[in-house]
């Protein structure tokens, strides 16, 4: 059946943010496909997922070379479903890809530590515009700090891609504050500004407010938090023991230390306090995240189109009163779910 999308996906359902000092606005949730949009998902959940979330407003969907499994999967997954259901509606979009990680082998694929090469950054983004079938991405950051690489060569590559038109603003991920800073500068020296950056928040792992969101504001970058729900522990997934089909079960990127029996505890005194909001946990956590009008966009994941609207019911209720805050902060510690904080404190 051909995809017809909703008349009413811009009438008010999903508040947007300007993004930094930019002319742009994103979205105030995002969708993420780091995980189930890869070949071993089921194709079709994916699509369903994608046709919902651009349903009620969501126009930002966020790749990268390496998702998955198996690396490079969800940009072909998204290249087909762009094709048959988004095509006549791409410039509504905002699509972003990312280089940086391991993606092939041998030593100019990310391996080594030379994500950050300007072989690596732009060989690809042309394999990413070709998986994806487009001219071109909205956004292309480099998602984490290459310490082998000269950041000049980085941003560098950054620029060209700019200056060619394969990408329409650029973007970093994971760079610490002073970093961040140094490629910026470097970046407005050659007329291209930073436009946003993508670093891990949430109520586990607070570093962004540290020093990050001051100099975004000073640089005029906007930022959008990934995993806001802390790969599914800011959820109520395992408030009654680990179900059969969590992430911890079957995914790398999700430590088992991190069901700590004091994470657990900070879990179900938040969940408390989200029931006493009338939200789900994973509801509270997102508004949470966008609580600093400095953060422009929360980006989520979804495995389900269920899992995906109870997400975007986190729009229903952003104001928190200072109680609540004070409440949220006791619980709201280091987690131990920073898996980017070898790139991030570079």
């Amino acid at each position: 059946m051909t995809y017809q999308p909703s008349p009413d996906r811009y009438n008010g359902q999903m508040p947007v943010r300007r993004c930094g000092k930019s002319g742009i606005d994103l979205p105030l949730i995002s969708l993420g496909l780091w995980q189930n949009f890869g070949g071993t998902d089921v194709f079709e959940t994916g699509r369903a997922i994608l046709r919902r979330a651009f349903d009620r407003g969501v126009m930002h969907f966020d790749l990268a070379n390496n998702y998955g499994p198996p690396p490079g999967s969800a940009e072909e997954n998204f290249g087909r479903i762009l094709a048959s259901d988004f095509k006549s509606h791409r410039d509504e979009l905002i699509i972003s890809t990312k280089a940086g990680w391991d993606m092939w082998p041998g030593p100019y694929g990310g391996t080594g530590g030379i994500g950050g090469s300007r072989k690596h950054l732009i060989a690809s983004l042309d394999q990413s515009l070709k998986r994806t079938g487009l001219d071109y991405v909205d956004i292309f950051y480099s998602h984490r700090v290459d310490p082998t690489t000269p950041l000049e060569e980085t941003v560098g590559a950054l620029t060209h891609i700019h200056r060619q038109g394969k990408a329409l603003y650029v973007g970093i991920s994971s760079y610490s504050p002073e970093l961040t800073r140094k490629a910026a500068a470097m970046l407005a020296a050659e007329g291209v500004p930073l436009f946003i950056h993508q670093p891990n928040y949430s109520m586990f792992n607070r570093w962004i407010e540290n020093g990050l969101l001051d100099v975004l504001n000073d640089v005029g970058a906007g930022c959008i938090a990934f995993s806001p729900l802390a790969q599914g522990l800011l959820t109520d997934k395992y408030l009654n023991g680990v179900p059969s089909d969590a992430r911890v079960a079957r995914d790398g990127s999700f430590r088992k230390d991190m069901l700590s029996p004091e994470n657990l505890e900070r879990i179900r005194a938040l969940n408390d306090i989200a029931l006493r909001r009338g939200q789900t946990l994973a509801q509270m956590a997102i508004a949470w995240a966008l609580r600093d009008p400095r953060v422009t966009s929360a980006l989520i994941g979804a495995r389900t189109v269920e899992q995906l609207d109870n997400s975007l019911g986190a729009l229903d209720n952003l104001g928190f009163s200072v109680e609540e805050l004070a409440a949220i902060d006791v619980h709201a510690v280091d987690g131990g779910t920073d898996l980017w904080r070898g790139s991030s404190s570079l």
